[in-house]
């Protein structure tokens, strides 16, 4: 993570996160590759499932264009039934403030009298 060794990080719950997907997929599927990731914004949890995520779309891109397409199939179908946020990422976002009121969707209260 930012040129920052796996090794250093103190929690282990958030490096196994990190390395859940590359115990997935096996030694083999990834043994011959070099994986550095720069991340920013959001906090640190934020930064590790992004960089989770990150290296499971890697790892399923690098099989499409160097290896064949069945092993590509095989792969994603594996990551996917363990957990679907490997591949996919959540759409949600903040909506933004608007104005009359305190946020995005609540409003004043209206006086009729």
């Amino acid at each position: 993570m930012d040129g920052t060794p796996i090794d250093v990080i103190s929690n282990e719950t958030l490096k196994a996160k990190i390395i859940e997907p590359l115990l997935l997929v096996g030694k083999e599927a990834w043994g011959k590759l070099d994986i550095k990731i720069k991340v920013h914004g959001g906090g640190h949890v934020a930064q590790i499932y992004a960089i989770r995520q990150g290296i499971a779309k890697a790892i399923v891109s690098y099989y499409q264009k160097y290896v064949d397409e069945s092993q590509k199939s095989e792969l994603k179908k594996k990551l996917m039934d363990y957990d679907r946020t490997l591949l996919v990422a959540d759409p949600r976002r903040m909506e933004p403030k608007k104005f009359g009121g305190r946020g995005a969707r609540a409003r004043r209260q209206m006086s009729y009298r």
